[in-house]
């Protein structure tokens, strides 16, 4: 399987690109020594910023540094986790949460839904099908359960959510995760918009863990 190009991290090691996604890995480590940070999200302000290609090679590096990792695909409306690892772009986080038999959420294979990546320690769940209603899936018991159980099978679980000023969706499971960065594009992401983001994350009780400037 060859590696696809935007996953520097794991095709190039030793990039000026890789060094600075392991500075990014060491940072979110050291940041949080007190209470031990299992769910950590990624989102922007627009579109177009990259917070996919850094969610990746985030994911690859906490793979390549031992650490057993769950990469989700949270953006149910334009999801490229699967076209970055080269999967199967289904079934995915929206298959789980739509088409889970309430009745016995414990006895659903959440294996069904990770697929393995050429990555070693890397699972990655994709979007699955665009369902008409992601915001309201993202709100059910599910998600939050869904993160749960995920966690007693790895180290990490890193979240990749839609940009915030066009849905709800990020700054919704921003509640529900331990911590949350985001990724601003230089010269293109105005300083106004991105307060406006922390903000809304912030006023529901989301923890900002720092912001990542992409492009520069």
């Amino acid at each position: 399987m060859k590696t696809r190009k935007e996953l520097i991290a794991q095709r190039d090691p030793k990039s000026p690109i890789s060094e600075v996604f392991r500075t990014l890995r060491t940072n979110i480590q050291f940041m949080d020594t007190s209470k031990k940070m299992k769910t950590l999200l990624l989102t922007s302000t627009f579109p177009g910023e990259g917070k996919s290609w850094v969610s990746s090679n985030l994911a690859v590096t906490f793979a390549q540094a031992g650490k057993k990792v769950i990469l989700i695909d949270a953006d149910m409306r334009k999801g490229r986790q699967y076209t970055i690892f080269g999967v199967s772009p289904r079934p995915g986080l929206s298959n789980y949460l739509s088409e889970i038999d309430i009745e016995r959420p414990e006895e659903t294979d959440i294996s069904m839904y990770l697929q393995k990546t050429e990555v070693e320690n890397l699972l990655l769940m994709p979007a699955g099908n665009v369902p008409p209603n992601p915001s309201e899936l993202l709100i059910t018991p599910q998600m939050q359960r869904l993160l749960d159980k995920l966690s007693s099978q790895c180290d990490i679980i890193i979240v990749d959510a839609p940009p915030c000023e066009l849905v709800t969706d990020a700054v919704i499971l921003s509640r529900i995760v331990d911590s949350t960065i985001v990724v601003t594009a230089h010269k293109f992401t105005k300083k106004a918009n991105l307060q406006k983001t922390i903000k809304s994350i912030k006023n529901v009780g989301g923890r900002i863990a720092g912001v990542v400037l992409n492009k520069v």
